[in-house]
């Protein structure tokens, strides 16, 4: 069986040219997220995670990752972990991840606009600060590479998902339209789009068997992502592909949005 984990330490062992670099995870506490870092430290680099939840982060810090501890959505919060992690490498911040996220399964007629609005400002608004904060400290540099994290809902309709389809789908666009503004600039803005994943949020919708059976059913491969297999693709974004792969948005659900099976 593929191990994400196993051959992203194999690639490691064979990398000679290593430099370190800082990275900041906006929404830190994250599975994904916890994941992503732990391949950032085992690569060496530089780990400044903008997080809540200090309990669920605190091995990471253990290891040598830095934690701000507040809200995404507090411009302060951002700022202050931008320039933290600007400050943890003379070469400033290399990249950002924004995974951040929440999810409200209701059609509108049951959906309060308070519950919606709540579901943009988190997906969406928090996205776009971290967009602002950490592109500005990048421009500085001419150098520098984000990634968002988006859903499958995003380009694919999905019962009950109108709130999450708006604030991802939104998302998507401000990546294609961020990644024109400074493909002249040095800056490399990009998403992944995940369908269901084995996570905390991911279980907040698979709540029985039946409808874990029925969303497996929906996916091409027949199985749900493992957060690993996100966090490598992320890594790759922040760490390795090319200079060309800017404005893009790589579909991680196994299939789900594109082909039938």
């Amino acid at each position: 069986m593929f191990n994400p984990l196993k051959q992203h330490y194999k690639s490691n062992m064979k990398c000679k040219d290593f430099m370190s670099k800082s990275f900041l995870l906006i929404g830190g506490s994250s599975d994904i997220a916890r994941r992503l870092a732990t391949m950032l430290l085992d690569d060496g680099h530089q780990v400044t995670l903008l997080a809540r939840d200090a309990d669920r982060v605190a091995e990471l810090v253990d290891r040598g990752a830095d934690l701000v501890q507040g809200d995404a959505l507090d411009e302060a919060v951002v700022q202050n972990a931008v320039a933290h992690a600007s400050g943890r490498s003379e070469n400033g911040l290399a990249g950002m991840a924004h995974l951040v996220g929440s999810i409200a399964l209701r059609p509108p007629h049951a959906t309060k606009l308070e519950d919606f609005n709540a579901v943009l400002q988190t997906n969406l608004t928090s996205a776009f600060l971290a967009l602002k904060t950490a592109g500005k400290a990048m421009l500085k540099l001419g150098t520098g590479r984000l990634v968002f994290t988006s859903s499958v809902a995003g380009s694919y309709g999905l019962t009950n998902h109108e709130a999450i389809a708006a604030a991802k789908g939104g998302l998507e666009a401000m990546v294609r339209s961020a990644a024109s503004t400074y493909a002249q600039r040095g800056l490399r803005v990009n998403a992944v789009a995940p369908g269901l994943t084995e996570t905390r949020l991911g279980g907040s919708v698979l709540r029985s068997e039946a409808i874990r059976e029925a969303s497996v059913g929906m996916i091409p491969l027949k199985r749900i992502n493992e957060p690993a297999e996100i966090a490598q693709s992320m890594h790759w974004l922040l760490t390795a592909a090319p200079d060309n792969m800017t404005g893009q948005v790589l579909h991680l659900d196994g299939g789900m949005s594109n082909i039938r099976g």
